[in-house]
């Protein structure tokens, strides 16, 4: 708890750093996606894209970027050959920047601090669930807050880890190229290329990186139409991901993967919009009959953004398994950004 503390003291410190007082601008609301992707302890270690929106940095600009995830995970299951228990929660902080070097060309970077534990979401997500008659799936007989992630086939324990930690995740170096930017009255259409190199930094044994390198390149596309009604856009990517063999179950462990998101939002007024987001992803694992590592991935993100004064934009979401077991039961999902 006093590390959460001393985190959320200092995510707000950076809110005031990134957010001076100045008068907030009067332009339409852009509909932008959430930067976020699936945080299963066994799947957010791997270079799932975040950043699928289809904006370049402008030459000579810098877009800084804050983001804060935290999941609760809580899968138990059995079957004739294996044994999986997930629980635990996933804290994510993710400081990144963008910068435009030249006329479409941005280049960036994304530096993440992991922390996995027992947390303390529990009692509140068995409270969530009994208020609207939701399957608790075993979590409400489970041990509270513990940290207990667990995978046995045949026999033999291919994972263990029970003690909490954190430190610096998997550094990334990303890169983009605007290929279609048409702005009209009434319109925002933009097509972008991006590519992201996920590089082995972080600790494969607790869970904060993978062990491997990763690369991904992603085709995204974005439109925005604008009207007395406020903006209307929706917006999506489509990307692959080639992953070398890491230390986290490497003989069932896929190397290649294949995303996606799809998405839509309304802002009524210049400094608010609400929009919902698919993220899905091809297994990165083979050889289960679990969903949990051998299933395709769909997540819901729901919520919403704010325009705050200084071209600072703050994302907030919340997060659920579709396709149940593939990714956390919840998680919840705060993204502040600003141009400089």
């Amino acid at each position: 708890m006093k590390m959460r503390a001393t985190i959320n003291r200092r995510l707000f410190a950076a809110v005031l750093v990134l957010c001076p007082a100045a008068v907030a601008c009067a332009e339409d609301m852009e509909i932008t996606p959430f930067v976020i992707s699936n945080q299963s302890p066994l799947v957010q270690i791997y270079g799932l894209p975040r950043e699928t929106g289809a904006d370049i940095a402008t030459p000579g600009r810098l877009i800084v970027a804050l983001s804060q995830d935290l999941s609760s995970n809580y899968l138990v299951v059995s079957k004739a050959r294996e044994q999986m228990i997930l629980d635990g929660e996933t804290y994510r902080l993710a400081l990144s920047a963008r910068y435009g070097l030249a006329d479409r060309w941005e280049l960036g970077v994304e530096i993440p601090y992991i922390v996995q534990g027992g947390g303390f979401l529990d009692s509140y997500v068995i409270d969530w669930h009994s208020a609207f008659g939701l399957p608790q799936g075993g979590r409400d007989k489970a041990p509270k807050d513990r940290l207990r992630y667990r995978y046995r086939r045949d026999g033999v324990q291919k994972l263990k880890m029970d003690q909490a930690g954190s430190g610096i995740g998997d550094l990334s170096l990303t890169a983009g190229l605007g290929l279609y930017d048409q702005r009209g009255d009434k319109s925002h259409d933009r097509l972008a290329l991006k590519a992201a190199l996920k590089l082995p930094t972080g600790d494969s044994t607790s869970l904060r990186g993978s062990g491997g390198t990763d690369f991904m390149l992603q085709l995204c596309g974005s439109m925005t139409n604008y009207s007395e009604w406020g903006s209307l856009g929706v917006f999506g990517s489509l990307g692959g991901l080639v992953m070398s063999d890491g230390d986290v179950l490497r003989d069932q462990h896929n190397n290649l993967a294949g995303s996606g998101t799809l998405g839509l939002g309304w802002g009524p007024a210049p400094w608010i919009s609400f929009k919902v987001q698919l993220n899905g992803n091809t297994p990165l694992y083979r050889g289960s009959s679990l969903d949990g590592l051998s299933g395709s991935s769909l997540m819901l993100v729901s919520g919403g953004a704010l325009r705050l004064p200084g071209e600072c934009l703050l994302d907030i979401g919340v997060t659920e398994d579709v396709a149940v077991g593939t990714a956390p039961d919840v998680g919840f999902h705060l993204g502040l950004s600003r141009k400089f």
